[in-house]
């Protein structure tokens, strides 16, 4: 893509996302959140490393995946099941308690190592929880699914910003102040975001509300129903699938690197083990370049292509960097795997939200967030024998092939799903309806593909008055007739609609409805309609109802 074309697509995309107070609120949240974050592990890590070298590393990174992995789901139901402002401000709280605690120790000069281990750990378990509730707020927040896609893209775009400062800013705390100082930071960074997420005005009801399609994918009661409702869905849809083991490749990749990094820094760069914030902010670098190139393919919509591509971009450069090397390929090597990341991560995001419903959002990211920090902390603990065995250039290898491998095979896939994933025909006509418009935009997807286009000729009734009534439909195309016993009560054209009354008040139809020159109308199953009109504003479905009956029609 042209560097201007580049330029224009991010600019377009990011003035729709600065036009939204409530998403550029969350953005920002996210990314004042994610540096203290950042800053925080790199701190602890050069800390761990001192005190206990690369397995305490590649251990402190397992375990913390490992907690987060468990408990995902749980803390996924919960953000299911109150406010996603709700979820996000107690999840930062407690890491914000937590982090601070940890700091308080340090400062004490304690020379045990594990309650900063187990006070880093009980954090890292409220990361997952807060990311499944952000992202799972976006589709509520964004008004259609361009902007969405674009919020994503900007998300990833200051990740990558947040994995280049964070780093940079927590190694050079620790070289000038201390590893306390660095988790202070992050405290005050959670303070920061909780204000932000406080003043966002839209999508604070709870998300459970009945009444999206497809918002039950286990039938019945229980614990159990719950805690598995995300993996379900996702083990329901091959293409999930799919993307779920994309994913958890490049993860495992992923935790692999919070070991490898620092060998390579202190063998390839020659530094001590604070090199790793050098590596990392080269990461944060390529981040920061993908980020903008996502940007600018937001209006794209290739989701599935550019994921593949983002996956296979992950373990590339490894083998390069396994048969030389040098520094100067260290660094290009992670600039590209850095600008990589977050195209695996925006388009992630964007395929979930598009084809999952809201109210169990939370859910389907948190059982894929426990695959994918399950995949990482297998990363991390995989990588510590490798390194003894086989040493770091061999190690790169083992890991990047297999992960290559995946992506490049599941390219005939993801372009299919591409195609699943283009706008149906029918939804600019379901936006319009005014009880859709409150839809998350995967819900008003999800309608569109279920209408069924039905080509009426000249002269032709749709509905009957007096018959059993189990059809709403849209006029895409033509014109008709509305009569009641014989009467002319109204003509309807392109983008208007009928056949609510019958079945909000369920009685048998009230009018007819001809067709006055060739037209095409969709229609929308009784469940269909019912569903996604429970639940919300429904007295707005009654009134126009009854102001159609009110005035015969």
């Amino acid at each position: 893509m042209p560097v201007g074309a580049v330029l224009v697509e991010t600019r377009t995309s990011l003035a729709a996302v600065v036009r939204n107070p409530d998403l550029r609120r969350v953005q920002l949240a996210l990314v004042t959140s994610l540096i203290g974050d950042f800053a925080c592990a790199t701190a602890v890590t050069v800390w761990a490393y001192t005190v206990g070298g690369a397995s305490a590393v590649a251990l402190l990174t397992a375990v913390r995946l490992a907690a987060a992995a468990v408990t995902a789901p749980v803390a996924a139901v919960v953000s299911d099941r109150v406010s996603r402002r709700t979820a996000l401000l107690v999840t930062s709280g407690l890491r914000a308690l937590l982090i601070g605690a940890a700091a308080a120790y340090l400062v004490t000069g304690a020379d045990d190592p594990w309650p900063v281990y187990v006070l880093a750990t009980l954090a890292g378990i409220f990361a997952a929880p807060f990311r499944s509730a952000q992202r799972a707020w976006m589709p509520a927040l964004a008004d259609d699914p361009r902007e969405l896609s674009a919020a994503n893209a900007a998300s990833g775009t200051l990740e990558s910003l947040a994995v280049f400062i964070g780093p940079a800013l927590g190694g050079m705390l620790v070289l000038v102040a201390s590893v306390p100082a660095v988790l202070a930071l992050n405290v005050v960074t959670f303070a920061v975001s909780m204000l932000l997420i406080v003043r966002v005005r839209r999508g604070g009801r709870r998300p459970d509300a009945p009444g999206e399609p497809g918002d039950d994918p286990v039938p019945g009661p229980g614990l159990l129903r719950e805690l598995t409702a995300g993996f379900a869905t996702v083990g329901r849809d091959p293409d999930l699938r799919n993307v779920a083991g994309q994913v958890c490749a490049q993860t495992f990749v992923g935790g692999a690197s919070k070991v490898f990094l620092v060998v390579l820094a202190v063998e390839v760069l020659g530094t001590d083990a604070g090199g790793v914030g050098l590596l990392e902010a080269v990461l944060g670098v390529g981040a920061v370049v993908g980020g903008l190139l996502t940007l600018a393919r937001a209006s794209r919509q290739r989701l599935g292509g550019d994921l593949a591509a983002g996956v296979l971009l992950w373990s590339l450069p490894l083998l390069a960097v396994a048969a030389w090397p040098s520094p100067v390929v260290l660094v290009v090597a992670l600039v590209v795997v850095g600008a990589a990341n977050p195209v695996v991560d925006v388009n992630l995001d964007t395929i979930v939200q598009r084809m999952t419903p809201e109210a169990t959002m939370a859910r389907v990211f948190g059982a894929l967030d426990t695959c994918y920090i399950a995949t990482q902390a297998l990363g991390s603990l995989v990588m510590a024998p490798l390194l003894v065995l086989v040493g770091v250039r061999w190690s790169l290898v083992v890991v990047a092939v297999p992960v290559a491998a995946v992506a490049a095979l599941s390219v005939p896939r993801m372009r299919r799903l591409d195609a699943r994933l283009e706008a149906p025909a029918g939804l600019p006509l379901v936006q319009e309806v005014p009880w859709f418009r409150l839809l998350a935009p995967a819900v008003q997807e999800t309608l569109a593909r279920s209408l069924r286009r039905e080509e009426v000729p000249s002269g032709v009734a749709v509905v009957r008055e007096g018959d059993p009534a189990d059809t709403f439909f849209l006029i895409a195309s033509g014109r008709v007739e509305v009569t009641q016993e014989g009467r002319v009560l109204r003509q309807q054209g392109a983008g208007d609609y009928f056949g609510e009354i019958a079945l909000v008040h369920d009685i048998p139809r009230t009018a007819t409805v001809t067709a006055l020159e060739p037209t095409v109308v969709l229609g929308l199953g009784r469940e269909e309609f019912l569903a996604a009109v429970a639940g919300r504003p429904r007295s707005l479905v009654e009134e126009v109802a009854a102001t159609r009956l009110a005035f015969r029609g």
